[in-house]
């Protein structure tokens, strides 16, 4: 059985910034843990617009440079415009500075290994055995007097460690590069006039007036709203998060369709001209038939938190489901052990694993515009057509760290109301990536939704 991860998440590791397991003490360590880990000798680092992101950044820069990496600054940039960098470039690894869709006062690091993929949780255990059991780095000082230049005999470990370091360098045309490789993808034929994208004030204000410059989109009425950062608005009342923002655009300007991304830009959420949400189910939907006419592959990966409705429409055209945990890299490892070569979030997380190695809201933005084309779909029929069974998420705050709840006991209460729903379920995790237990009630009559998570809520609170 894998040993439980003490700073790492289902997201890399996060935190309110400056504090906690967020401080620039312990990026400096994940940084030089990486490296041991990972031996890497090239390694790229992205952030998105958070105003913690340059501390810790010069922090994780240093730590991996002080074991010997060299390192490429690619500054402002999508989650999977370093994955892209990383195969592109032939890194050795790869890492990003988000708390994704989080609040400016978070931040978090995780790490890509030189797939160009996230790490798996051993693989995230090992980097935790380096800083918590490993030997002092053998560069650092000791408190005794230190001459002023160091001796240059070839045998001196002063010398020896003073040029064993590794160089910082910046790499702002990383991002450029990854936006054009994204609008390359781009059928012509598929480009929508009056389309607008909400940058949640992160990662993809840098890359979407690319995506658009090379184009043709930049040739029809095209908008960018939430794109001006500041460090502290990422994700503030835009953006996945706020889907109204974007929903009350579309409507009031009269637009065909708008793409919403969240901080580090590796979701993407939807909204069709009447201001309704089309979200990772239905775009799931509409890719895996769409691959399954290009390719042939019948199968898609969904989570715990997929609507069963997808299931039903996916089976009605020869596709089969699996499930697999909540997070985009349990996505990724169910579609390797499967051969999918598709799967995804409800919550916008979408891989198709010919395009990207890791969830990408611009890749999936663009793909669904190709499958809509090829498909001849209308897109303000697909909600209505989708018929997704009521579902209703209710977030509960821990009052204590997620690994000290109670889930056996947890689950006997699950199993007490399971039997009140005849089509339907229930499911009740820990998040990842924050302090809250998610109470999922599904079922075909609303009222009982509404009913079962009401009754929950006041039992788990």
């Amino acid at each position: 059985m894998t040993r439980e991860r003490k700073l790492f998440g289902t997201d890399g590791v996060r935190d309110l910034a400056n504090s906690g397991n967020m401080t620039p003490e312990l990026a400096l360590k994940l940084g030089r843990a990486f490296i041991r880990f990972n031996h890497g000798r090239k390694i790229i680092i992205g952030r998105d617009t958070r105003l913690s992101c340059r501390m810790l950044e010069g922090a994780l820069s240093s730590g991996m440079s002080s074991e010997g990496a060299n390192v490429l600054l690619a500054g402002v940039i999508p989650t999977p415009g370093i994955s892209y960098a990383v195969k592109e470039l032939h890194a050795d690894g790869g890492a990003v500075i988000s708390a994704s869709h989080n609040p400016a006062e978070y931040n978090g690091i995780k790490f890509l290994g030189s797939d160009g993929c996230k790490l798996s949780d051993d693989e995230e255990l090992a980097i935790e055995d380096f800083i918590f059991s490993s030997s002092p780095n053998p560069a650092q000082v000791n408190d005794g007097p230190r001459p002023q230049v160091p001796s240059k005999d070839a045998d001196s470990e002063n010398y020896k460690a003073s040029l064993d370091i590794g160089r910082i360098n910046d790499a702002p045309e990383l991002v450029r590069d990854y936006a054009r490789h994204i609008a390359h993808m781009l059928n012509n034929e598929a480009v929508i006039d009056n389309v607008v994208f909400d940058c949640a004030n992160g990662a993809s204000s840098a890359s979407v007036p690319v995506l658009i410059e090379h184009s043709l989109f930049s040739r029809l009425n095209t908008q960018i709203i939430a794109n001006r950062y500041d460090g502290l608005n990422i994700n503030k009342l835009c953006g996945v998060m706020h889907m109204q923002n974007l929903c009350d655009y579309v409507v009031k300007n009269n637009l065909s369709l708008g793409f919403a991304f969240d901080g580090d830009a590796d979701r993407v959420l939807i909204s069709d001209k009447f201001g309704r949400i089309i979200d990772g189910d239905i775009i799931l939907w509409v890719l895996g038939r769409w691959l399954y006419s290009l390719n042939g592959n019948n199968q898609v990966v969904v989570t715990v938190m997929s609507n069963m409705a997808l299931e039903t429409h996916l089976a009605d055209e020869g596709i089969k489901t699996l499930r697999c945990p909540v997070g985009d890299r349990y996505v990724l490892e169910t579609m390797r052990a499967s051969g999918a070569g598709l799967g995804g979030e409800q919550s916008g997380h979408i891989i198709a694993s010919e395009f990207t190695s890791t969830g990408d809201g611009l890749c999936t933005a663009v793909l669904f515009l190709n499958a809509i084309k090829d498909l001849g779909e209308d897109i303000s029929s697909l909600i209505d057509r989708f018929g997704r069974y009521p579902q209703k998420l209710t977030n509960l705050t821990l009052k204590k760290s997620r690994e000290l709840v109670d889930m056996t006991s947890i689950n006997e209460i699950v199993h007490e109301y399971e039997a009140k729903i005849t089509h339907g379920r229930i499911f009740i995790r820990t998040s990842g990536t924050e302090p809250l237990l998610r109470i999922l009630v599904e079922a075909p009559e609303k009222n009982l939704v509404d009913e079962l998570s009401e009754i929950l809520s006041s039992r788990l609170e």
